[in-house]
């Protein structure tokens, strides 16, 4: 079992499975959800929207920048565990009540955008505020709109915070690990809740049901008759394509970089197969599996090809199911289309990730960031 896994009995579950140890990126402010259709334009100059500058306060970045990671020492990257694993149930410490829980995200996080586009399937709009924050990440990890007012950020609406890391220093004064989003508040307890991307979506899955719309409330991402495939493709997806990118991006050495990059490939290529003639990866309906993957790969063109050295073939020109999966989801269901901004997807990359990236310069392309269907 690789350090990425654990294996952990979950909620809703019967059986056991290889956990998959998901971290997240960064943090947010409130304001209702932006459509990338409503942020301006793309201009020539993608950073140059704020007036953002490192702040010159004590660097935190090792514990939020997680291309800052210390290797392994074969040059191999292998992500932390989260720290907060709390759950939201009827009767529990934490119960499901309405506006007592916030969510901090970041559109760019791949893993923040899953929570994202599960609360708008479920409905949880009005249950669960979201705050969004900027896309640069800089010394002290990700800011709120208050240091800088990046198109689509917010400010804390709960603390007025600077940084993602203040939230985690109000929950802990003491907290020594990574400044991740997203980030599930609890306004009555005053800390977080639980910062793993793959609970928080199972948390959204059941948990407020009693306080949906019948509509609503019969939405089930993690459906128990598929639950045992559902749990099979998240963990080859997750080791060889959701942190695949990552792997292969953060290599330290050309070995570490064949050895993520490969792997990864021939993963695209099964999905291309699984998903030929098929509208989801596991039966007839939207599941939590379609979901993890599509963070991925929405952001494979954009970003990974050139950013991460993830470049044997792409999306749109190497796989075709795959990209008419990917188009299908973007296009006609809103949970997908209005949670995607690629302005914070490739500014953060580009801009926030200086050990790949030096020079900070921003691509352009590929235009458009997904074609028509």
């Amino acid at each position: 079992m690789s350090a990425d896994e654990q294996v952990k009995f979950l909620p809703g579950m019967a059986t056991p499975i290889r956990q998959l140890i998901i971290r997240g990126c960064s943090l947010a402010s409130q304001r209702p959800l932006i459509a990338p259709s409503s942020l301006p334009k793309h201009s020539h100059s993608l950073v140059e929207r704020s007036s953002f500058r490192t702040s010159s306060m004590t660097s935190t970045s090792n514990q939020a920048d997680i291309g800052k990671m210390k290797l392994e020492s074969d040059g191999s990257f292998k992500r932390a565990a989260s720290a907060f694993r709390n759950w939201i149930q009827k009767d529990g410490e934490f119960a499901a009540e309405k506006d007592r829980y916030h969510l901090y995200v970041s559109y760019a996080c791949p893993w923040a955008t899953r929570t994202l586009i599960t609360r708008k399937l479920k409905g949880l709009e009005d249950i669960i505020p979201v705050t969004v924050v900027s896309p640069h990440m800089g010394e002290n990890g990700w800011p709120f709109a208050s240091v800088d007012p990046y198109p689509g950020a917010d400010v804390d609406p709960l603390f007025n915070s600077q940084h993602v890391k203040d939230l985690y220093y109000t929950a802990d004064p003491n907290y020594a690990g990574r400044f991740t989003v997203p980030v599930l508040w609890d306004k009555k307890k005053n800390t977080v809740v639980n910062n793993e991307s793959s609970e928080i979506i199972r948390i959204f899955n059941t948990a407020f049901n009693d306080i949906l719309p019948p509509g609503k409330a019969s939405i089930d991402i993690y459906p128990e008759a598929y639950r045992q495939d559902i749990d099979s493709i998240n963990a080859w997806v997750y080791d060889t394509v959701n942190n695949g990118v990552y792997k292969a991006g953060f290599a330290g050495s050309q070995d570490a970089y064949e050895k993520a990059v490969y792997p990864l490939f021939d993963s695209l290529d099964r999905l291309e197969k699984l998903l030929t003639g098929r509208d989801y990866l596991v039966g007839d309906k939207l599941t939590e599996a379609d979901i993890r993957l599509f963070v991925t790969i929405i952001r494979f063109d954009p970003v990974y090809v050139g950013h991460f050295k993830c470049n044997l073939r792409t999306i749109r020109n190497g796989y075709p199911a795959l990209h008419l999966w990917m188009r299908k989801l973007y296009w006609n269901n809103d949970a997908f289309k209005s949670t995607t901004n690629f302005q914070h997807i490739k500014v953060h990359y580009y801009w926030s990730q200086t050990k790949v990236n030096p020079t900070r310069v921003v691509a352009v392309g590929p235009t458009p960031d997904i074609e028509p269907l």
